[in-house]
């Protein structure tokens, strides 16, 4: 019977391979991350070579994730407006000749401190202009929504599987062929990741046939929606409460391995993969655990999970401590990253899901940075134990702290285009840069229905913000009782006819919602900026 079990959450686990788009991309980015987790593992253990002060060595986990802070909602703006496969393609090119150019000053023995530490910004900075780009295409790679979680879930199984077999041989070949070994292959096995994107041909966009957004306009509504979306919000938060303390024994296991224990790369190898190898066997058993457990339930338990890690990383003075230490962390990473990740593919309509993802891997990222320069900054006074506990018990006392930040589970918002508002009337042709535009919306409705009424149409100002209207009010006629006017203005006139396009059937319910309270038709106007 456990047998039956263990084949069956198996095979929910795999079901999107099934698709050919997301089998052949998923196996190139295996490949490809298989490399630069032998870039991340080999690049900090020279860092020891160089220097075992605390914080240099955890400035290298700071000069991967800040590239992702500062970078990633530009990245996710471009994302949304040009085409994915094409950037995508052209940075990964960009990887490779990085990489290889990096392998070669190894081979040459001409690195320093900071050339490791240049070089890691610049391909961290590679990874966060194609991290929302990548991520927006998984619902492209598949053919059904309620996929979308095993999707993701898989996603994070390939990078964990890369990340239990790259590190471990960072050892091996260092020892075996030379310590630029390592760097070579990271720039080879990037060309996995191009050959499957030569490969795919993403589905044909339908819909909307007005022009691309420009770039900071981009930008602005990205931040704009990020503000007034609070499922998204939620989560972010959510992901902070996590990362930045789970951060502690990303940026201090290289001394953990050298200094606590007193082994060498192979111990650090064999530890970064028993993190990924964690993971994998967390992800084959997630399915379950979703079924039996809410997003928020299963993020609080990864949360316990990562401080009992962190407390036996602080203990260990032998391999197998950190061994069991690196298998818990693997598992309660991926049960914590994955929710958190669902959560935010399930609060983001397709129109802003590269920008909304690019705020979360900036979020995940900022506080995987801003936690190694705390964590490495504190080790450096107290020790790498002292900091592994202290970073366990901020990690509990953040449990109770988040509560009240709700993750999105399956089905909870429809985000699909509702396009139930008609064309706007126009009398004569309208510049699409034409604007400001201001909307006003009369209402009118039963005395006794105005608290109701007000409640409820506040709760649509959110919907007006996220979708592009940058102010909003409500006012009421003080000649005729019941009757309020709704404004908000937008940029122009082409922003006016893309937020026609954004509106998704869940704020067409809260409309209905707003409409349930009226005694007759709403009437809307439309106001231009003369020129």
């Amino acid at each position: 019977m456990n047998s039956l079990k263990n084949f069956s959450a198996l095979a929910e686990a795999l079901r999107p391979l099934r698709h050919p788009p997301y089998a052949v991309l998923w196996t190139a980015t295996v490949a490809t991350n298989i490399g630069w987790w032998m870039y991340t593992a080999a690049v900090a253990w020279l860092m020891t070579d160089l220097s075992t002060d605390p914080l240099m060595v955890s400035l290298i986990q700071i000069s991967s994730s800040l590239p992702m802070f500062l970078l990633a909602l530009p990245a996710g703006a471009l994302a949304d407006i040009v085409d994915k496969r094409r950037l995508l393609i052209w940075v990964e090119c960009g990887i490779t000749v990085t990489s290889a150019t990096f392998a070669a000053l190894v081979w040459l023995d001409r690195f320093t401190p900071v050339t490791l530490l240049l070089f890691t910004f610049l391909l961290g900075a590679g990874a966060a202009i194609i991290a929302p780009p990548w991520q927006s295409t998984v619902p492209l790679l598949i053919k059904r929504k309620d996929e979308l979680p095993v999707a993701v879930a898989l996603n994070s199984v390939g990078v964990n599987i890369s990340r239990a077999i790259g590190p471990a041989l960072v050892g091996v070949l260092t020892v075996g062929v030379g310590v630029a070994a390592p760097f070579w292959i990271n720039a080879v096995a990037n060309l996995g990741s191009i050959g499957g994107l030569l490969w795919w041909r993403p589905p044909q966009r339908t819909g909307s046939q007005l022009p691309a957004e420009r770039f900071f306009s981009a930008l602005r509504t990205g931040a704009r929606y990020a503000r007034n979306n609070p499922p998204l919000r939620a989560t972010l938060f959510r992901a902070i409460g996590f990362f930045l303390f789970a951060s502690a024994y990303w940026a201090l296991l290289p001394l953990v391995a050298r200094t606590q224990i007193g082994g060498g790369p192979t111990l650090y190898g064999i530890l970064l993969g028993a993190i990924g190898s964690g993971a994998v066997g967390g992800a084959m058993v997630l399915a379950r655990l979703r079924a039996k457990f809410s997003p928020n339930a299963l993020v609080a338990g990864a949360t316990i999970g990562t401080a009992l890690a962190l407390g036996m990383f602080g203990f260990a003075r032998e391999p197998w401590t950190a061994l069991a230490a690196s298998l818990l962390a693997g598992s309660c990473w991926i049960a914590a990253s994955s929710s958190l990740n669902v959560s935010v593919q399930y609060a983001l309509p397709d129109w802003v899901r590269g920008r909304g993802l690019a705020i979360y891997v900036a979020t995940f990222s900022g506080a995987m940075a801003l936690g190694s320069a705390l964590w490495g900054g504190l080790a450096s006074v107290i020790g790498v134990s002292m900091a592994h506990f202290v970073a366990a018990a901020c990690a509990l006392l953040a449990i109770p702290l988040a509560r009240r930040w709700k993750l999105q589970g399956s089905g909870a918002l429809d985000l699909a285009p509702s396009m139930h508002w008609p064309a706007p009337i126009v009398a004569d042709q309208i510049e699409e840069d034409a604007g400001p535009v201001l909307v006003t919306i009369e209402y009118a409705v039963l005395a006794n229905q105005r608290e109701p009424f007000l409640a409820a149409l506040h709760r649509l100002s959110a919907q007006r913000r996220r979708n592009g209207a940058y102010a909003w009010g409500v006012f009421e006629d003080t000649a005729q009782r019941g009757k309020f006017v709704e404004t908000f203005l937008v940029e122009s006139w082409l922003e006016l006819l893309r937020k026609h396009e954004r509106v998704t059937r869940a704020d067409h319910a809260v409309e209905e919602h707003v409409r349930s309270f009226l005694i007759s038709e709403p009437k809307t106007t439309h106001l231009v900026t003369p020129a």
